[in-house]
């Protein structure tokens, strides 16, 4: 039954070999633009703490000239020109800025912000490898699934145009048999077509064919951290990631209003000077000066239009801006938590009651298959217990993809999620081969 859908893969990515879910996401990190994005944005982030920390650092300034000169006096032998050149080499050292101060605290913050991002980034990338993976499972266990029905069909599509031919059944049950097998064509064109699509998406995310992927073959569920409902949406509006950057994002606000307010203070600066002047006129001395200085200077701010109040009000009102986007990111946080968390206890249920579901169809078709030898049931009545059985296997193949990937969305809304979870899983899948 699987054989069909092996061959199409194989016949997608003929160079490529067995995968499993950790070595999907292993290229997607090496590939993906969107997460090449993220670590670039992060590089750059990182770039905000140097950036910050010049303010508190020593300026040093080289400069130079050279010029010509044309003056023209009304004193006799006034005129002349001349030649000048002169270099100058400053430093300035903050010894009392409150704003720098406060950009070099803001600097490092937007740094952790940075990083966190980075984070997101990741788990994003995590959770869409694992649906682009599941998705191809997905279709290629319905690709089996209506193999395997049309292989039935095609049984008692047979057995009905004999029983017709020799008089002991009516044309009904060969025209509703082929119609059944038509059905299935259908089905499995358009099944075909939606591998084809998902495998496209997976390579997306991966820049060459997957080849082909372990399947889920163990049918133990992976078990998360206990916890009620309640405990973990606690833990996401503690842990979530988006919510820890409106945190940071809070801070640096209530750093940018001190930063404002910093405009009223004076600023100290210890600087020093040395400047060498060389000019030469004809028909004059030349005259070169060397002047060295070393000091402080002071300046104090007094007014400056209503600027600095302007900003510090504008300041404030970020600040309540970023706290209810605190609180929004919160809120959201333990929303998706509890989401993730109904998804996956329903998710367990839903298993074990098709679990209980394939054993019951089993059963009927067992019994099916023993009415038609002793003539209580057609053979349309086995080909229907036939369907259920593979449906109920395919439902089941699906429950279990859902379940594992609510179990990851949990953990992405506590900000736990990390790709030891994708080898966790690899321990439950095998190649194809193997089954």
């Amino acid at each position: 039954m699987r054989l069909k859908s092996i061959f199409i893969a194989l016949a997608l990515a003929p160079a490529a070999h067995a995968t499993n879910l950790f070595d999907v996401f292993r290229d997607a990190q090496a590939y993906d633009a969107q997460y090449a994005a993220a670590r670039a944005a992060r590089e750059a982030g990182q770039e905000k703490a140097v950036q910050g920390r010049a303010g508190l650092l020593p300026n040093v300034n080289l400069g130079g000239n050279v010029r010509y000169n044309s003056i023209e006096s009304s004193l006799p032998g006034g005129d002349a020109d001349y030649d000048s050149n002169g270099l100058s080499l400053t430093a300035a050292q903050p010894v009392y800025r409150k704003q720098n101060q406060v950009l070099y605290a803001q600097a490092r913050e937007q740094v952790k912000i940075a990083d966190m991002q980075f984070r997101v980034a990741e788990q994003d990338l995590i959770l869409r490898v694992a649906q682009a993976y599941f998705d191809v499972l997905q279709s290629q266990d319905n690709i089996a699934f209506i193999d395997a029905l049309k292989a039935a069909i095609a049984e008692q599509l047979a057995a009905a145009k004999r029983n017709f031919e020799v008089g002991t059944a009516t044309i009904t049950d060969t025209h509703e048999a082929q119609a059944r097998y038509d059905l299935a064509i259908a089905q499995e064109i358009a099944e075909q077509n939606s591998l084809n699509i998902r495998l496209r998406a997976l390579e997306k995310l991966i820049g060459k064919p997957a080849g082909m992927l372990d399947s889920l073959v163990d049918n133990k569920l992976l078990k998360l951290e206990p916890g009620t409902l309640d405990e973990w949406a606690a833990r996401a509006a503690e842990g979530n990631l988006q919510a820890d950057i409106q945190r940071i994002a809070k801070t640096i606000a209530d750093q940018e209003v001190e930063r404002h307010r910093a405009g009223h203070h004076p600023t100290l600066d210890a600087v020093a000077d040395y400047t060498i002047n060389n000019g030469q006129d004809f028909g004059y001395p030349q005259v070169d000066t060397r002047v060295a200085s070393i000091g402080v200077e002071l300046n104090l701010p007094i007014y400056q239009g209503g600027l600095t109040s302007s900003r510090v009000r504008e300041a404030v009102a970020n600040r309540e801006k970023a706290r209810q986007d605190v609180e929004v990111a919160t809120r959201e946080a333990g929303l998706q938590a509890r989401q993730a968390w109904l998804n996956v206890n329903s998710g367990v249920a839903r298993v074990r009651a098709l679990e209980q579901a394939l054993v019951s169809t089993q059963a009927q078709l067992d019994s099916t298959k023993l009415g038609l030898e002793v003539g209580v049931r057609t053979s349309l009545d086995v080909l229907d217990a036939d369907q259920q059985v593979l449906s109920a296997r395919r439902d089941l193949a699906g429950a279990r993809y859902a379940y594992l990937l609510s179990g990851l969305s949990l953990k992405a809304a506590v900000g736990s999620l990390s790709p030891a979870d994708l080898a966790e899983i690899d321990r439950h899948l095998k190649p194809v081969a193997a089954k």
